[in-house]
């Protein structure tokens, strides 16, 4: 019988212990002062950590291993970190610096497939700052469409998605017009020059990666607690400033313009939204909860996209964002909130026109002119 190495066997359960007491000191920030005291508010609080927990352990402990990635869902229907789209499918792996990897795939018919890799510091100080960006619409795909990406800090011919010193993470965004009728990307990386085989899971790695996962929860639960807490004292209204440096900061895509708000309605009231729309490959607007999580994507209309929306005669949309729907405009539906996030995305726009905002009595609403939506 293999003799138990009492000293290691100690430390692993004391990170353990240290694991439990950090995600209870994580629920201060649920219960800050400024944060909704609403019985739903609370409640999407405390879930919001038992998912950033899950999410947490994936990514520190689970998938973590920068010798052999594997991609994993950050965000999907139940782990939503940060306003995530609606219409993407997203796809992380952690990797290092010092190493170099192969992405392999299909393109699918997606309408916008991107790559960035990124310094993930969540854990550390609330960033995640791009180290390399690449659109699929700049690589070269071949006609069957597969393709081949190589990450790495030094240049290579090909298709390449540069690297830094302190890269941890790649970040694959799918954005679908339609899911019923688009194809997804098919994906899978390797590290290049990777030992034949991992090696068994040490003491060690257990408390280190139980210690980021915690940290993780903590700092990512203050990060959106913070952000909401900022976009609140500017509520129902839209903008790209002061907001467009922090939005690179915490992982967005250089490539989309992002307007941050935040709604605060009365049930006998609504949020009227115009807009004209860029020249661009694709647009979208979403509601979130106080907790910048997307609401229900599923049964709800909750967000709209250049595919769906009914446009005005002239070009322009308006959105109606309500408990709700009073046949007038895109509605989108509160969901039985009463506030929180929302996000207006212009990807690849040519120019970036600022939604006009407007708070009034539903009873009030009159139709606007509106044709079919766009193809």
């Amino acid at each position: 019988m293999q003799k138990v190495d009492t000293a290691h066997s100690d430390t692993v359960e004391a990170s353990w212990d240290s694991f439990c007491d950090e995600l209870k000191a994580a629920g201060r920030t649920i219960q800050r002062p400024e944060a909704p005291d609403t019985l739903l508010d609370r409640t999407e609080g405390w879930r919001l950590l038992s998912r950033y927990t899950r999410l947490g352990l994936q990514m520190m402990l689970e998938f973590a291993d920068p010798d052999f990635p594997v991609f994993y869902a950050a965000s999907d229907d139940t782990i939503k970190v940060f306003l995530p789209n609606p219409d993407n499918i997203y796809c992380n792996a952690s990797i290092a610096g010092d190493r170099e990897y192969r992405i392999r795939g299909q393109r699918g018919s997606v309408a916008y497939l991107s790559f960035g890799t990124k310094a993930n510091r969540y854990a550390v100080d609330g960033t995640m700052a791009s180290t390399g960006e690449l659109e699929a619409a700049d690589m070269e795909i071949a006609p069957d469409g597969s393709f081949e990406l190589v990450l790495s800090r030094q240049p290579q011919p090909g298709n390449w998605l540069p690297m830094a010193e302190d890269s941890s993470m790649v970040i694959v965004r799918q954005t679908f017009l339609d899911r019923a009728t688009e194809t997804p990307a098919q994906l899978g990386i390797e590290r290049i020059g990777a030992p034949p085989a991992p090696a068994p899971l040490s003491g060690a790695a257990l408390s280190g990666g139980l210690a980021r996962a915690s940290a993780f929860v903590q700092g990512t639960a203050r990060l959106v607690a913070d952000w909401a807490q900022m976009v609140a004292q500017r509520p129902n209204e839209l903008a790209a400033e002061p907001y467009a440096a922090a939005a690179m900061r915490v992982g967005g895509d250089p490539k989309i313009c992002y307007y941050h708000g935040f709604w605060r309605l009365a049930p006998d009231e609504a949020l009227v939204i115009d807009s004209e729309v860029p020249d661009c490959p694709y647009w979208n607007f979403q509601l979130a909860n106080y907790w910048l999580e997307s609401l229900d994507t599923v049964h709800r209309q909750v967000s709209v996209n250049q595919r769906g929306a009914r446009y005005n005669a002239d070009g322009s949309v308006t959105l109606v964002i309500a408990a709700e729907d009073r046949g007038v405009g895109n509605f989108i539906d509160t969901d039985g909130h009463r506030s929180g996030g929302m996000l207006l995305r212009w990807v690849g726009a040519k120019n970036h026109p600022v939604p006009r905002c407007r708070v009034v009595k539903l009873d009030t609403l009159a139709a606007p002119t509106s044709v079919a939506p766009s193809g």
